[in-house]
């Protein structure tokens, strides 16, 4: 099993406010090689659920396995080797560095590995996103859909076995958007495990399996709609 979470909970403090508590005894399977949306509306905790399972975020009870390994135990600087070798993450607002050229971009998280092909890989990732011709472009001179194409290219860079995008669509047109969607769903047919944090709908019938999630607990767990279609 690629991720194994179990009555996993993580609650948020701060001193004179409520206690907010993002997530209620999460458990949760993921395989290797699925593509997963994980859907809910602001506040329901699937961000925060991202975060643990992209090991930003250390939950408070509960037990996480990636891989088969727990990560309770792991050191600081083992949790960000293992998020460089095995996650690749996809944000919303993208998080490119705007006077730098899109494959200086892509080639960031080979900054903290011990690869020294990062040349070759930043352009095959490049390439492989549709961008290959846009290489030298600075990233504040592309498009949206261009600059959401360039953090998915940098998060491939290190052919990571697990995607975690965080609303990749929520800045782009439909047209655009869908472009996204397959780009996900062809990198997930080469075999990469991909899970999606989304709000709408349209992008969740695109998964394999779409898991709901209100109020930090799992509200339901169930076959896609296109997956369904194909039954």
């Amino acid at each position: 099993m690629m991720i194994e979470l179990e009555n996993v909970s993580k609650t948020y403090r701060k001193p004179g406010e409520p206690e907010v508590k993002a997530l209620d005894g999460i458990s949760l399977e993921v395989s290797a090689g699925e593509l997963v949306a994980v859907v809910g509306p602001s506040g329901s905790g699937k961000s925060t659920l991202m975060n643990v399972i992209g090991l930003l975020d250390r939950p408070d009870t509960g037990e996480y396995r990636l891989e088969g390994k727990s990560t309770a135990s792991l050191s600081g600087r083992e949790l960000a080797a293992i998020r460089n070798r095995v996650i690749g993450f996809v944000f919303q607002a993208y998080h490119l560095l705007p006077r730098t050229t899109a494959i200086e971009n892509v080639q960031l998280p080979m900054l903290y590995s011990s690869r020294t092909d990062y040349v070759r890989r930043s352009e095959a990732a490049l390439e492989a996103v549709g961008l290959g011709d846009r290489r030298n472009h600075y990233a504040s001179e592309l498009s949206g859909g261009q600059q959401q194409r360039v953090a998915i290219a940098r998060a491939i860079v290190n052919e990571p076995s697990v995607i975690l995008a965080d609303e990749p669509t929520g800045n782009l047109d439909t047209p655009t958007a869908r472009g996204i969607v397959d780009l996900f769903k062809t990198l997930n047919r080469r075999g990469t495990t991909v899970i999606l944090i989304t709000h709408d709908e349209s992008i969740a019938r695109e998964a394999d399996r779409v898991v709901r999630i209100r109020n930090g607990r799992i509200e339901s767990d169930s076959p896609g709609s296109a997956l369904q279609r194909s039954a």
